[in-house]
């Protein structure tokens, strides 16, 4: 069989960047070990991969959420797993900062109780 070319691929897969991801992605699974869908014809993984996408061989969905999931680099949690407990003292330990902090300031709004600025200074000696 002749070479295959980017043309071929293209009205399969619209985009060509997408069809270069997509094609050595299937490539890669190649070399891994994968499955052959056509005979190999002396070609090597890159040119095998395409043959496959230009010919409909492979599922072009499959490939896309595979590769999706290679480069993904966000493990999704579930969320009903990893529950906080408090630790064994936590409480203990929160309730001594509390009364370490001293008493809180209950009322500063009065007005007799500031200094004034000669009191500041030093009294009415100057």
């Amino acid at each position: 069989m002749a070479r295959v070319t980017v043309e071929d691929c293209v009205d399969k897969v619209e985009n060509r960047f997408e069809l270069v991801m997509l094609a050595s992605q299937r490539a890669r699974k190649i070399g891994a070990g994968a499955a052959l869908l056509l005979d190999r014809d002396n070609d090597k993984n890159p040119v095998v991969a395409l043959r496959e996408i230009a010919e409909i061989k492979v599922e072009t969905s499959d490939l896309k959420e595979e590769l999706i999931r290679n480069h993904q680099r966000v493990i999704e949690m579930d969320d009903g797993e990893d529950v906080i407990d408090s630790m064994k003292g936590e409480e203990e330990w929160s309730q001594i900062a509390a009364q370490s902090a001293g008493p809180a300031y209950e009322d500063i709004d009065d007005a007799d109780d500031e200094p004034s600025l000669s009191d500041l200074a030093g009294g009415d000696d100057f």
